[in-house]
C-alpha cells in the first residue's frame, strides 16, 4: 500500500486518460469498465491508494457505468468530466477461451486533454501515469514545464503500448509479448529520452533497464480466467512499490504479483463488472 508523502494538491498518484466499456461477444457475454488509466487506478484504490482519476465520458449509458465503476473501486471522480459525444468501448471476441480485441471506438477519450486546472493538480502529485492519451506528448511537457517552475513535481510513467513519444518520460512501460525483443525496445525507449523502461513479456516475464544496470522478473504462476487488464495490473503494482518508497525488484515482483492476481478474475480489476448495469445498456448491444 502506498505510504509516500502527498503532493500539494493532497494526490499521491493520479492516472490521466482512457476509460472504456470492454463488451465481450463470442463464447462471452459481458461488459465491464476498463482502459488502461482506468484500471491501473482502480487496482490501486481497491488496494488503500490514494488515486485520482482524469478523463472523459460521453452523455450516454455507458458514462453511468464509468461513472458507478469509479466509486466502486473508491477513485477521486473529481477528474471525469463529459464531452459531447460517445463513451468509450472496446469489443472483444472471445473463442475457445480465447481473447481478441475486435474493435475499439475510443468515443471522446480521444478528445480528451486536461484543463489548467486539471494540469495545477495533476503538477502537485506523487506520480501521474498516463494511459491512452492522443496528446502524451503535450501532456508530460506541461508537467515538466510545471515541476522546473515549482523545483519539483510528479514522477511521469506511461503505457507506451496505448500512448506514444518518450521525451519527459520517467518511466517507460511496454509489452512485446513472449517472442519480443524486450532489450531492444528497453534501449529503444531510453535513447528516446526515457528516463527508466519497463517491459513486460506475458508469461515469460519482465525486464527493467536504466540503461546501466537490468533488471529481471519472472512471471508469478497462476490460474487464468481471464488475462485483460493483466498489464495494467502489473504497471499499478509496480507504481505501488516505488510510489512507497521500494526498490526495483521488489516493484517488479509486486507488479507480477498484482498482474498474476488479475488473471484470475474476469475484467481488468476485482468490481469491474458492469452486469448491474446490464439493463440499462441493453438497447446498446
Amino acid at each position: 500500500m502506498m505510504r509516500a508523502s502527498r503532493g500539494s494538491s493532497g494526490l499521491v498518484v493520479a492516472t490521466v486518460g482512457d476509460n472504456t466499456i470492454d463488451r465481450y461477444v463470442g463464447d462471452e457475454s459481458a461488459r465491464f469498465a476498463g482502459g488502461n488509466a482506468f484500471n491501473v487506478a482502480a487496482q490501486l484504490a481497491m488496494r488503500g491508494g490514494t488515486v485520482a482519476y482524469f478523463g472523459a465520458v460521453g452523455a450516454d449509458a455507458h458514462a453511468r457505468t464509468i461513472t458507478r465503476g469509479l466509486h466502486r473501486a473508491g477513485i477521486d471522480p473529481a477528474g471525469l468530466v463529459t464531452l459531447p459525444g460517445a463513451t468509450a468501448v472496446t469489443t472483444i471476441r472471445v473463442t475457445d477461451g480465447d481473447r481478441v480485441f475486435e474493435h475499439e471506438d475510443f468515443g471522446v477519450t480521444a478528445d480528451y486533454f486536461p484543463s489548467d486546472a486539471q494540469l495545477e493538480r495533476l503538477a502537485g502529485a506523487r506520480w501521474v501515469h498516463v494511459g491512452m492519451l492522443p496528446r502524451a506528448d503535450e501532456l508530460r511537457a506541461q508537467l515538466r514545464w510545471r515541476r522546473d517552475a515549482r523545483g519539483s513535481g510528479p514522477i511521469v510513467s506511461q503505457d507506451c503500448a496505448v500512448s506514444a513519444g518518450f521525451t519527459d518520460l520517467d518511466v517507460a512501460f511496454g509489452s512485446v509479448g513472449e517472442d519480443g525483443d524486450a532489450r531492444a525496445w528497453a534501449v529503444a525507449a531510453l535513447e528516446g529520452g526515457a528516463r527508466f523502461a519497463v517491459v513486460t513479456r506475458g508469461a515469460a516475464g519482465a525486464v527493467a533497464t536504466d540503461g546501466s544496470a537490468w533488471f529481471a522478473q519472472h512471471a508469478m504462476p497462476t490460474d487464468v480466467v481471464d488475462t485483460t487488464g493483466a498489464g495494467d495490473a502489473f504497471i499499478a503494482g509496480y507504481v505501488d512499490a516505488r510510489v512507497g518508497g521500494l526498490g526495483q525488484e521488489v516493484a517488479l515482483e509486486r507488479g507480477a504479483r498484482w498482474a498474476a492476481a488479475a488473471c484470475r478474475h474476469r475484467g481488468g480489476w476485482p468490481g469491474a463488472s458492469a452486469s448491474a448495469e446490464s439493463a440499462a445498456l441493453a438497447d446498446l448491444a
